[in-house]
């Protein structure tokens, strides 16, 4: 945990047994009851996690559409977030996937959605599954170090979950990355999903 965590530049990590529960304890960690977050129509947080976020959390994912490049336009980002009142779900959460559908998300890209997303008060997640596959395409694209690469994907994102066994070689396992506040939070609802490891 303090590894990966260091690796990606973030304070506290949790070690988790599957990408799914990473991502599903990231969901809970940033949003309550009656939130939703917005995500890609086609991103394994909405449409491969069995709805865990809806049936778990009362979390109410709002999906988008994808453009041809896997990206999602901004102005559909901005469209989809809600006005604070009371007859619509609060918007708490911009969650994102790199790489998507195989294809490397541009950093440049990256850097626009979170930084809308931070404009309107949202907190973003990174579905980072194959993040390394991105950080390796991202450094033999502008030469540099694949470690750094790495870092400066996951700097745009409040929360990583990355996949020990998808590019990394590992049988299993995923770590979520975050504040300490955010891992201490992910820390619970892990150990009340049934992902509490005393060994």
């Amino acid at each position: 945990q303090d590894r990966i965590a260091a690796m990606l530049g973030k304070p506290a990590a949790l070690f988790l047994p599957t990408g799914t529960q990473s991502n599903l304890c990231a969901l809970m960690a940033h949003c309550g009851r009656g939130d939703e977050y917005l995500v890609g129509q086609h991103a394994h947080t909405y449409k491969y996690e069995g709805g865990g976020a809806a049936v778990l959390g009362s979390i109410q994912p709002q999906p988008i559409a994808h453009q041809a490049d896997g990206t999602l336009a901004l102005a559909d980002i901005a469209s989809a977030i809600k006005p604070l009142d009371d007859h619509f779900a609060r918007t708490r959460l911009l969650a994102l996937e790199n790489t998507f559908g195989g294809q490397v998300m541009p950093l440049g890209w990256q850097c626009e959605a979170t930084a809308l997303a931070r404009q309107h008060g949202l907190a973003t997640h990174l579905d980072g599954a194959r993040l390394f596959n991105a950080a390796v395409a991202d450094a033999a694209r502008d030469g540099s170090d694949v470690l750094a690469s790495a870092h400066r994907i996951a700097a745009l994102y409040d929360s990583v979950s990355v996949c020990f066994s998808k590019g990394l070689g590992a049988p299993a396992g995923s770590a979520l990355v975050g504040s300490t506040a955010l891992i201490a939070s992910a820390r619970r609802w892990r150990k009340m999903l049934g992902g509490g490891l005393r060994q």
